[in-house]
């Protein structure tokens, strides 16, 4: 009939629950772990380059993205703890752990860019060649790899918001206890029927002794 509208039922909805967390899943750890490999691969590159007068000449100078600064690296193998740490932990852990993570990406990205435009490092090196130390660099200019850098760390934000958002719908690591901490009791072995052969060799597979009944 027209004009009715299908209720969805509590299956239905368990079951689009159930997508919607394998689907966020997937993308996280994929945009967490490639994030993380981002930043980091991006801050060994070189970010900046100049030169330094030297005896009347031009000294070329470069900073590599772990001159300018150590924050993103840094950040960035928090995050990747912290992406590892989201599946160890339940229920207000997780989302603690979920806010490290966002809070990693966006502060990779905020020293990223930051790092993008900072002279800080090639100054150094040019007071360092030069012996005069308030030398300051010349002809700066800087690569794209901070921009990279910054990439890596929006992916790990992306991460971080999707655990906040899907992270109890999230499976958790097994453990050996309860939450109470006593350990869980053991199931009592099936008995065996000695007449029975197949009861025989499946408490054989199973590692028990048939013949201790």
């Amino acid at each position: 009939m027209e004009g009715v509208t299908a209720v969805p039922t509590p299956r239905s909805e368990a079951a689009g629950s159930a997508r919607s967390g394998r689907l966020s899943l997937a993308v996280a750890l994929l945009s967490g772990a490639l994030g993380a490999a981002v930043a980091l691969l991006a801050t060994r590159q070189q970010w900046s380059e100049g030169t330094a007068t030297v005896a009347g000449g031009a000294f070329p100078l470069t900073a590599k993205g772990s001159d300018v600064t150590g924050v993103p690296a840094a950040l960035a193998v928090v995050g990747l703890a912290a992406l590892v740490a989201v599946f160890a932990v339940r229920r207000a852990g997780r989302l603690a752990v979920a806010a490290l993570l966002a809070l990693s990406g966006a502060g990779t990205v905020a020293a990223a860019l930051f790092g993008a435009s900072d002279s800080a490092a090639l100054d150094e090196k040019a007071a360092e060649a030069s012996g005069d130390t308030s030398a300051t660099v010349e002809a700066l200019s800087h690569t794209a790899w901070p921009y990279v850098a910054a990439v890596g760390g929006v992916l790990l934000l992306l991460a971080g918001l999707l655990a906040l958002r899907y992270g109890r719908l999230w499976p958790a690591m097994s453990g050996r206890y309860e939450r109470n901490g006593a350990p869980r009791p053991r199931r009592k072995p099936a008995s065996v029927d000695p007449d029975r052969p197949e009861d025989l060799w499946k408490a054989l597979d199973r590692g028990e002794d048939p013949t201790s009944a």
